[in-house]
């Protein structure tokens, strides 16, 4: 009785600490992406007079057309049923420090001045970085931030930053037409919103990206032994058989790193030069071997 309460102690305090721990790296991303998109908003955007993307944007638009404000408020209670309450008290946590960093400290450094299109590249890598960084922890900055998360749980099949993409892309174009009507202008916010947007996919899901192959092979033992030996990789036997010969046999297929492709690919040539092999481009590999889910 008293191991087992004792037991239960324990698995109580270690709950504590991982959730500390959690909470802990929560908040540093959260701080090291206010500075980034800081500076990438701020510093970089301001003195080039760039179009204004997500909620700033929809209110420049609002304000011009209608003089009517939206907050991120209404958006964020709109997206509150569909995204549930840890997310939106994640968000509320990272709203209040990004917006506390990025009001206080990126005014305190100078605006860039230099050529337009290296303002609009550092602009997008800068903010990309910062709101990766924040959509890893499972959280957002608020305003059009929920509506992507929310269209993402609708449509899981797309990546966050072909959404943003699409999305931003939208505002920056209603506005441009709508407010400030240059085309130049239209041009510099439409490759800021394409390089955040590639920046926080490949943040996002570009550092455990790899690659898998399918190898139809008359010696598959053989193959996988092969690939385990050179790149110390494990592979998968799949039943399959072919539309025309009828004959069954083993696939094997592996994942790998994009590093050890090649290796692979030499190794299955050296063992069965007449092999089908099929490489695939994988988003994420998590697992054994792997980055941990």
């Amino acid at each position: 009785m008293n191991k087992d309460i004792k037991n239960a102690a324990n698995l109580s305090k270690d709950q504590k600490k991982r959730r500390a721990l959690k909470l802990t790296g929560d908040i540093a991303a959260d701080i090291l992406a206010g500075l980034l998109i800081g500076f990438g908003t701020y510093n970089f955007t301001v003195a080039a007079e760039f179009p204004m993307v997500g909620i700033s944007g929809i209110a420049l638009i609002f304000y011009h057309l209608m003089n009517i404000p939206i907050g991120v408020s209404s958006i964020a209670l709109i997206c509150y049923k569909a995204l549930g309450k840890d997310f939106f008290v994640r968000s509320i946590r990272s709203i209040i420090i990004t917006s506390l960093i990025i009001d206080t400290v990126a005014p305190l450094f100078p605006l860039f001045t230099g050529d337009k299109l290296l303002a609009a590249i550092c602009a997008g890598v800068l903010s990309g970085i910062g709101y990766g960084l924040i959509y890893m922890r499972n959280s957002s900055t608020g305003g059009t931030d929920f509506i992507i998360m929310s269209f993402k749980k609708a449509h899981p099949h797309l990546t966050i930053g072909s959404i943003s993409f699409g999305l931003e892309a939208l505002i920056i174009l209603i506005g441009t037409l709508a407010v400030s009507r240059q085309v130049e202008n239209l041009i510099y916010g439409m490759i800021i919103s394409f390089i955040m947007s590639t920046v926080v996919d490949k943040v996002m899901y570009g550092l455990s990206a790899g690659k898998m192959t399918l190898i139809v092979t008359g010696k598959p033992y053989e193959v996988a032994d092969k690939i385990s030996t050179t790149t110390e990789r494990g592979c998968t036997f799949i039943k399959a058989q072919g539309s025309y010969s009828e004959e069954e046999r083993e696939v094997v297929m592996c994942a790998c790193s994009n590093k050890q492709m090649f290796a692979i690919r030499s190794a299955v040539m050296e063992v069965d030069p007449d092999a089908f092999i099929v490489i695939l481009d994988s988003n994420e590999v998590v697992g054994e071997g792997f980055k941990k889910a």
